[in-house]
């Protein structure tokens, strides 16, 4: 779980995007909301735009934002039997995943951001069906197609230039909406992917093999020793 926030505020209040990514399917789950909405409402959200799709979860993963750290999130999640792990800003492996789909998120709504303007939140429906519906390449399948075990059908286009439908203008519209909110997706997934393959080398290792450990952010680390563990 994480957060989008500073966007351009819609006619609605919204100017926050609450992230929900699967670890195993990879499929998420975009929830507007108002940055300066109180913790109970955070909650209520929860329940009606999390659980009641998928259950309550074992363990969740996030940040140390306030809503986050709050006692009444904690106490909400030891009552329900969830366990939370927190990152830290030295460890962002631990939340990696929704991060890189948060910077995938915002490369995309930044190029659409003339085209959609403060009516984001209108798209914000289309561009969770895109994400969920495109195909890729960690799980070898679209995370739709990974959670339900088949492909979605859908009466509009979700491949780029697949079929050319004609009916009511909103069918129309949707599919326009979606050819363009793919193309910019995939856009910003290559985009950040030659930022990534820039400092992305192949590299094999045997056991034995000397390494170099950076551990520059840790606090009084003296030594690695041999065996690879940390002399405090």
């Amino acid at each position: 779980m994480n957060f989008v926030t500073k966007l351009p505020k819609s006619s609605q209040g919204y100017d926050t995007i609450w992230v929900i990514v699967d670890r195993l399917t990879k499929s998420a789950i975009f929830v507007p909301m108002r940055e300066t909405d109180p913790v109970d409402n955070f909650a209520r959200m929860y329940l009606k735009e999390f659980v009641t799709r998928h259950g309550i979860p074992l363990l969740i993963i996030c940040d140390r934002d306030p809503r986050f750290a709050s006692n009444f999130w904690r106490s909400l999640q030891n009552a329900l039997g969830t366990s939370l792990d927190m990152s830290t800003a030295y460890h962002p492996q631990t939340d990696g995943q929704s991060e890189r789909t948060i910077q995938t998120l915002k490369d995309m709504l930044r190029a659409c951001a003339i085209d959609f303007g403060k009516g984001w939140v209108n798209h914000l429906p289309l561009v969770e069906f895109s994400y969920n519906n495109s195909y890729h390449a960690s799980i070898k399948a679209a995370p739709f197609e990974a959670l339900y075990g088949r492909k979605c059908r859908s009466p509009v286009c979700w491949r780029v230039g697949e079929v050319q439908l004609t009916g009511p203008e909103i069918v129309q519209e949707t599919t326009e909406k979606i050819i363009q909110i793919k193309q910019r997706m995939q856009a910003a997934r290559d985009r950040q992917k030659s930022y990534a393959d820039l400092k992305r080398k192949p590299m094999e290792f045997q056991v034995g093999d000397k390494v170099m450990l950076k551990v520059s952010p840790w606090k009084k680390v003296r030594n690695v020793l041999a065996n690879g563990e940390v002399e405090l």
